[in-house]
């Protein structure tokens, strides 16, 4: 335990955040799964092709949204985790804002129409900046010593 005393206690917050993006993440992987049974798009195909498949366009869609995500996952992980030891709570409660932004975002595109993405999905980014800003002025304290 001595390798986490060095935490605020508030930093269990971000802990909570990182698992709960954990089980969005599996949440959208099994949309993918049932998409691919329900669209006949066998694996490893990893995007189905319209002259094939005449629901490609739909499959493609669920997919691409849980792409998406997993392509951002790194740096949500890394400035949500860097940017909570310097502000724990700004840093979670932005991270429950890409969280549910996310599930817009891939709910809108699991529509089959990409724009239904960014309804709500599109303020996925002011957190992501926000993050950085947290992680910057972590770096800038550390710096500052």
């Amino acid at each position: 335990m001595a390798a986490v005393e060095f935490l605020p206690k508030e930093y269990g917050y971000v802990a909570l955040v990182l698992v709960l993006y954990s089980f969005l993440n599996f949440w959208m992987a099994s949309q993918v799964g049932a998409a691919r049974r329900k669209y006949k798009v066998p694996y490893p195909t990893l995007y189905a092709s319209e002259s094939e498949n005449k629901n490609a366009n739909l499959f493609n869609c669920v997919q691409r949204g849980h792409q998406n995500s997993l392509e951002l996952m790194p740096i949500f992980l890394v400035m949500t985790i860097l940017g909570g030891l310097r502000h724990p709570c700004v840093s979670a409660g932005l991270g429950l804002l890409y969280i549910v932004t996310r599930y817009f975002y891939f709910k809108g595109y699991s529509t089959g129409d990409p724009q239904k993405r960014l309804t709500i999905g599109k303020y996925g980014f002011l957190a992501v900046f926000g993050l950085m800003g947290c992680t910057i002025s972590l770096a800038i304290s550390l710096l500052r010593g």
